[in-house]
């Protein structure tokens, strides 16, 4: 099998090294000089510093060369860019091949989540485009710590063959023909991860960090339902095993961005001392706009909003949200 990984992140050149050890794969990286050194030393030293990658795998910047004959494209590119490079990809993918994304977030302009962007520019079948999800932090994967993730296709066949793919010894695959549950959990899961984050910035306590993950994952569970999701997808790997890994972890980039807010810091100083994408900053306006599509009522992700992109501070909204009006706990899910 000839798999082609888009996007030499921590968590795309983890999935490319684990996928190497059963196929033939290729990682596109941006940037030539990153390409390079990935191939001559193997060694992905901007995102994974001092892990050794598989000596197979082969890296190059040129996007069409790379997705050229591949029977598997792994998507692992920032949502915010992922129509792009996608479009430009696509005249070299050929028709059918299975598209699995690795990003978890909503294209803010449309709405759409990142297998609906794949179908529309491949125009691919549905039944053949997917996500792979879960409590994955890249830097824990990598070093082989046992673990697990879901991969979501909708095509039986084909989700068992994407599953041995990625199966190893200490990463356990489940499938799950729930594309749009999974997908959905991943995204909000960054909106939940902020607050989180800004919890904990702000000095609060276990019982503050156990009220927030609960009450994130209603909200998760509520927007997801709406947009179709299946709700046992919420309680299994792609819902409660990411939002708990996100919120509480401190390699999570959405959580050290909530941190940093809850400490005072402003939004512009930590997004420009971040290496990576905190996918949650784009994503909670998305996550917000659908909400109000589908009539879901998302306290703590309107909370992070207002932190966002209003200027309010971590503490004014935390008060707000705790003197909300007082309701029951078991809420309908339609």
């Amino acid at each position: 099998m000839r798999v082609t990984v888009v996007g030499a992140g921590s968590w795309g050149t983890t999935i490319a090294a684990l996928a190497a050890r059963h196929a033939a794969v290729t990682l596109w990286a941006r940037r030539p000089e990153l390409a390079a050194a990935i191939s001559e030393r193997h060694e992905n030293a901007d995102y994974l510093p001092g892990v050794a990658l598989p000596e197979g795998l082969r890296c190059t910047a040129d996007l069409e060369a790379a997705v050229q004959g591949a029977e598997v494209v792994v998507m692992g590119v920032p949502s915010h860019g992922f129509r792009g490079v996608l479009t430009q990809a696509a005249p070299s993918i050929r028709p059918g091949v299975p598209v699995l994304s690795l990003t978890k977030g909503i294209e803010r302009d449309s709405l759409q989540r990142m297998t609906e962007v794949v179908i529309e520019v491949l125009d691919a079948p549905p039944h053949r485009v997917g996500v792979l999800t879960g409590p994955n932090l890249a830097q824990e994967v990598i070093a082989g710590q046992p673990t697990a993730t879901v991969v979501a296709v909708e095509d039986p066949w084909e989700a068992e063959r994407l599953q041995r793919l990625f199966m190893s010894p200490t990463l356990r695959v489940y499938t799950n023909p729930d594309v749009v549950g999974c997908e959905s959990a991943g995204a909000v899961k960054n909106v939940m991860a902020i607050a989180a984050g800004m919890a904990s910035g702000l000095g609060y306590g276990d019982n503050s960090m156990a009220a927030t993950v609960t009450r994130a994952l209603a909200e998760l569970t509520r927007l997801g339902v709406a947009m179709g999701g299946n709700p046992s997808t919420f309680a299994g790997l792609a819902g409660m095993g990411d939002l708990v890994a996100t919120c509480i972890s401190a390699k999570s980039r959405n959580r050290t961005v909530g941190h940093a807010l809850g400490t005072g810091r402003s939004l512009d100083e930590i997004v420009a001392d971040m290496n990576m994408v905190a996918e949650g900053v784009k994503t909670t306006g998305a996550v917000l706009a659908l909400a109000d599509r589908h009539g879901v009522d998302m306290p703590i992700a309107t909370m992070v909003g207002a932190v966002l992109y209003e200027g309010r501070s971590p503490a004014d909204v935390v008060e707000a949200l705790m003197t909300r009006q007082a309701r029951s706990e078991v809420e309908p899910l339609g």
